[in-house]
């Protein structure tokens, strides 16, 4: 088998350092929760052998490059339908998975907040995900109200996930190398069903307060909810970083009260 080139427009940077390989395969650690997972970005495979000698798992895997499609099928015939040629953003995993299940992935720099939001919107399924990011975004991921670093994505998954930063990961480890350290996070499903809170009004306002982060709450969701309608809640003289979860949880619900 001939090996694969890593391709600039797809963001490919294989990793070559099996010790991380088996650190981030490791790192899926709640399968009594789930039976299935899917690697998103296989490339040449080294997470996926060590996924295939999981006896607890049953692996997919997912592959825009139709050249390492080729020659990951040569290498695990076994795979079958399990293995996909196509676009992970454009996938509709509720076709595939019946039941809950886990991502993992060594994923493209130039896509990874688009890979997160997918996760956000398969979370009744996906129950954990163990992926290596640019280290900026996982530490994003992860950071905490009051840090320039927290953000739309923190609020997002951390409203729904607890989130560890696992270890960081050299440029060195990989072909060809990166010009930034990498970063590995575990997403692990909490207990919310269901935000206590209109969910579509949350995600607006997240977004919205961040849109404008350097204003107060109070211009930055003008469009959320004029401002006539506004009255005096401390959260509306506050920036949308200085707020937590839970904050704007309760933040969602008075907008709620306030539109009636």
């Amino acid at each position: 088998m001939s090996l694969v080139r890593a391709k600039k427009h797809l963001g490919q940077h294989f990793l070559t350092d099996k010790k991380i390989a088996a650190k981030i395969v490791n790192g899926l650690v709640h399968t009594d929760q789930y039976k299935q997972v899917l690697e998103v970005g296989p490339g040449m495979g080294i997470l996926s052998d060590l996924l295939l000698e999981r006896a607890d798992l049953e692996t997919f895997m997912i592959d825009i490059d139709v050249e390492s499609y080729h020659f990951l099928k040569q290498k695990y015939p076994q795979l079958g339908d399990r293995l996909i040629n196509g676009d992970f953003l454009a996938l509709d995993l509720s076709s595939i998975f019946k039941e809950k299940y886990a991502i993992i992935g060594n994923f493209p720099y130039n896509i990874s907040s688009q890979i997160l939001f997918k996760i956000l919107e398969n979370r009744g399924q996906v129950v954990e995900m163990v992926g290596m990011f640019q280290k900026e975004v996982a530490e994003r991921c992860a950071s905490k109200e009051g840090t320039k670093d927290y953000g739309i994505l923190s609020v997002l998954i951390q409203a729904y996930y607890h989130i560890e930063y696992l270890f960081t990961v050299k440029p060195g480890t990989f072909n060809p190398p990166p010009k930034v350290n990498s970063g590995v996070i575990r997403l692990s499903r909490n207990e919310v069903e269901t935000l206590p809170c209109d969910e579509k009004l949350f995600w607006r306002t997240v977004k919205a307060g961040f849109n404008q982060r350097r204003k107060t709450l109070r211009n930055a969701l003008s469009g959320v909810v004029p401002k006539e309608k506004m009255d005096d809640h401390i959260f509306f003289d506050k920036r949308a970083e200085q707020l937590s979860v839970v904050q704007f949880i309760e933040l969602t619900q008075h907008l709620t009260q306030l539109s009636q």
